[in-house]
């Protein structure tokens, strides 16, 4: 999987990338969505022992294009899971109060804690892309946020948090079919957004805003991986084969009992 995993100082060309890439698997897509339910009880089984542990804090950073799958990535790669140890946090609009802090003031409060894997749809890098493109703040300002991005999740890091970064890469032509799609069927209207289709005027602003982005805020301790998504089916497959690898990494153990059990005696 370190084929999706961007070097920190690695120059990004998203055109480059090609969004139906599947190259990882050479089985037929029902095979692959057979081994991602497999992949998906292993995760379930290593996240309940990293809740019981309480010792890891995971962090996993979702953001793409408008219909790039990031909410069918949390349904579909953290489907067994126990809600008791994974929490999604989504970042929208600004509120007046959080306008009224810096702009990782909000993000701070969702980070996780011990034993908990907490999911970012969207993110702080949102104050890195929609406020570039439309212009927002200053040039001078975004700009200085990369290198406050990178201390935040430097100290994240050392504070014994382990961070994913995952870019959801679709192409425009996807896009479109997948709003269309969702305008042609009654019920998907709920997730439509006329403003979605605005946003398209602006897809090569996005790029360039998150090629830079992710050039600039890919590290050591907080890695990016652009993800081929077209296929949503191998999207799934990548992001639960990395996650999976990754808690492995942290060697998770269920914690020392307290006290000896065997005088234990329950009438």
């Amino acid at each position: 999987m370190n084929r999706y995993k961007v070097k920190p100082g690695e120059k990004v060309k998203l055109k480059k990338i090609d969004a139906k890439d599947a190259e990882e698997w050479s089985g037929r897509k029902e095979e692959a969505k057979e081994e991602t339910l497999k992949l998906n009880s292993q995760l379930e089984e290593l996240q309940e022992i990293f809740y019981a542990q309480g010792k890891h804090k995971l962090l996993v950073v979702l953001q793409g294009m408008d219909t790039s799958g990031k909410d069918g990535t949390i349904r579909k790669v953290f489907d067994s899971v126990n809600p008791q140890g994974v929490r999604v946090a989504n970042f929208k609009s600004p509120t007046p109060q959080e306008l009224d802090h810096d702009f990782l003031w909000r993000v701070h409060r969702e980070v996780p804690g011990k034993g908990q894997i907490t999911i970012f749809n969207r993110s702080h890098y949102e104050d890195v892309l929609i406020v570039r493109v439309h212009n927002m703040v200053p040039k001078s300002v975004w700009k200085k946020r990369y290198d406050l991005i990178n201390d935040f999740e430097r100290l994240l890091y050392h504070e014994g948090t382990t961070i994913l970064k995952f870019y959801l890469h679709i192409d425009k032509k996807e896009q479109k079919e997948r709003l269309q799609a969702r305008l042609d069927n009654p019920d998907k209207h709920w997730k439509f957004n006329p403003a979605d289709v605005e946003e398209r005027e602006y897809w090569d602003d996005y790029i360039d805003a998150y090629e830079e982005a992710i050039e600039q805020t890919s590290t050591d301790y907080a890695p990016w991986y652009i993800i081929p998504a077209n296929r949503k089916w191998y999207r799934n497959l990548v992001i639960s084969r990395i996650l999976l690898k990754k808690l492995e990494e942290l060697e998770v153990d269920y914690p020392e009992p307290v006290s000896e059990f065997n005088d234990i005696t329950i009438e």
